[in-house]
């Protein structure tokens, strides 16, 4: 890496200029822009989003900070928050999205890898609410009665390379199974649910086209076995395993075909749980396995919320909360491309702690991040922070 370029400009680097300035002549971003282009935007706001700033005027105030050095940073040289909100509100926020899909396609190359071992990919579907004053985003109904707002960020999670593949933005009072219908579905991978998603309809479109699901139970789900496993591995918690169909007339004409149900007693816990899936052959266990995984989900929030800017937002209209959200993403998903390209021994939380009090130093970024201090790294491992790679 180039010794004399900031850390920021080095990071930069690993993100494909050529693809988000054809996306920005695709949809027109820069059209009659003499000065503030949408890569410069892109720069903007990444920055904001790694360097911690809470608000669109103390975005704005970081990067007039470093006034002198924004032409190499690639904030271009005229960030003032009148611009900048301007763009947020009026470019095309696809101009971010397609760029955040490519961003993610890389992230998932560099990163592939087949821990389960099933002959296709293994996901994780889950919804994150965001909360939002109505009274400033009238767009984003949630509550009426209460005066509430709020978006939901619904996210198809790949549990093999700890990247999100696929997001749906929508208004928080849409119901989580609706956004099962736009999923990208693929032949042979699988497909983790929670209970929330107890739709038998929708995951029999998932059998008929050629892939997996496993959802989490209701009790008052009504199964008629008709053939039952009776051994299992001492210890394995697994307490029934059997196929059968839906017994009750409307969720066996939803769910027509065979199906399997699994009932599990979580000794840490406490707890039983009851997994449906149409994957017959593979082992109970592996079912447990798939379900326990899909925590993944809850941690990347968990963390895509306390690590970068999406709980306060830095513009009022969709168009803006859009644009902020998908930056996020690309950020999030540079991070792990930056972190697997190099080799780096460090967890995600630390290297971001690295590079926000580093973004404007000169130093490469193989001595920023090496020498890992494995003090942090155990602190880390024994707190309650999510360290996802």
């Amino acid at each position: 890496m180039n010794k004399g370029k900031y850390v920021f400009s080095q990071l930069l680097d690993f993100l494909d200029r050529n693809d988000f300035n054809y996306l920005a002549r695709k949809y027109e971003g820069d059209k009659y822009v003499k000065q503030f282009t949408c890569y410069n935007q892109l720069a903007t706001l990444m920055f904001g989003q790694l360097s911690g700033r809470e608000s669109l005027r103390d975005v704005v105030l970081a990067t007039q900070a470093h006034a002198t050095k924004a032409t190499h940073l690639g904030f271009g040289k005229f960030v003032t928050r009148s611009n900048l909100s301007k763009a947020n509100n009026n470019r095309d926020c696809r101009i971010f999205e397609e760029f955040a899909y490519k961003v993610i396609a890389e992230a998932r190359k560099c990163r592939a890898t087949d821990i389960f071992k099933l002959g296709g990919n293994v996901y994780a579907f889950d919804s994150t609410t965001i909360e939002l004053c109505l009274e400033t985003f009238k767009w984003a109904i949630y509550r009426k009665n209460q005066r509430k707002g709020g978006i939901k960020v619904h996210t198809l999670y790949d549990l093999e390379t700890s990247i999100p593949t696929f997001f749906h933005i929508t208004e928080a009072r849409v119901n989580d199974m609706n956004a099962m219908d736009v999923i990208p579905y693929e032949e042979d991978s699988f497909y983790i649910f929670d209970r929330g998603y107890n739709d038998f309809e929708r995951l029999f479109r998932i059998n008929v086209i050629g892939a997996y699901f496993v959802v989490r139970g209701k009790k008052n789900n009504d199964f008629k076995p008709m053939k039952w496993t009776r051994r299992f591995p001492p210890g394995s918690g697994i307490l029934s395993d059997s196929i059968g169909y839906m017994n009750s007339e409307k969720t066996r004409f939803k769910y027509p075909e065979k199906i399997r149900r699994i009932i599990y007693w979580d000794e840490e816990q406490k707890r039983e749980f009851i997994f449906f899936t149409n994957a017959l052959d593979i082992s109970p266990m592996r079912v447990t396995e798939l379900y326990r995984n899909r925590w993944q989900i809850e941690l990347f929030f968990k963390w895509l919320k306390q690590h970068l800017k999406i709980k306060k937002f830095w513009g009022e209209s969709e168009n803006a909360v859009r644009i902020q959200i998908y930056t996020a993403i690309t950020a999030y998903c540079m991070m792990a491309i930056v972190q697997k390209k190099m080799g780096i021994d460090r967890p995600i939380y630390e290297i971001l702690q690295l590079v926000s009090v580093s973004l404007t130093e000169r130093t490469p970024l193989e001595k920023l991040f090496g020498n890992p201090n494995y003090n942090i790294v155990n602190e880390l491992n024994g707190s309650s922070e999510p360290t996802l790679f």
